[in-house]
């Protein structure tokens, strides 16, 4: 009889969220909303394709400097893209397909997953080799961590998830420190 009035309740819940097109506080026993869920589902695709750009940076890199904050952002954004993975998951939400990141935004406002390179970017990258692959993927990845940077500030004022917010804070603070590091690498 509990598991049936349980069920009814939870049914009764579910049906008025969804009348309500979704609430921003969204499922209150999860302590998210629509922020939390649009900063996990864009930054799982802005953070898959920092990791491509990073892998790459191993066999194309010419300066060890370059390798190794290359080996440290894939090292840090790894496990962030499980977690948010996981947090969509409970939270029964759409987790990005894998390979989203090499997609083309380029037709995306700029409200959007700000700092994502286009395929032609990524290709070029791909292409390039030594002091010419050091000096486009600095560039870049300072382009990509600024747009990451401005979506964790979002999230740090629209987001209720006390794990979101405080990821975003982190992503926010590291992302800023290597910000720093890359344009003195580029100065060097």
């Amino acid at each position: 009889m509990r598991k049936t009035l349980t069920a009814a309740v939870l049914a009764a819940a579910l049906i008025t969220l969804a009348a309500c097109g979704g609430s921003d506080d969204g499922d209150t026993s999860a302590g998210h909303n629509d922020a939390d869920v649009m900063f996990a589902q864009q930054m799982i695709p802005h953070h898959q394709q920092a990791v491509e750009m990073a892998e790459l940076a191993e066999s194309r890199a010419e300066s060890q400097e370059v390798k190794d904050l290359a080996a440290d952002i894939e090292a840090a954004q790894g496990p962030e893209i499980e977690t948010m993975t996981g947090w969509l998951e409970e939270w029964d939400e759409d987790v990005p397909a894998e390979g989203m990141s090499g997609m083309d935004h380029s037709d995306m406002s700029s409200d959007e997953m700000t700092g994502m390179m286009s395929a032609e970017d990524m290709t070029s990258l791909e292409n390039a080799n030594g002091a010419e692959f050091d000096q486009m993927f600095l560039t870049m990845m300072i382009e990509h961590h600024e747009g990451a940077i401005e979506m964790a500030q979002s999230e740090q004022v629209d987001g209720e998830s006390p794990d979101a917010t405080a990821l975003a804070e982190d992503i926010e603070t590291a992302q800023a420190e290597e910000i720093q590091t890359m344009r003195a690498l580029l100065e060097s």
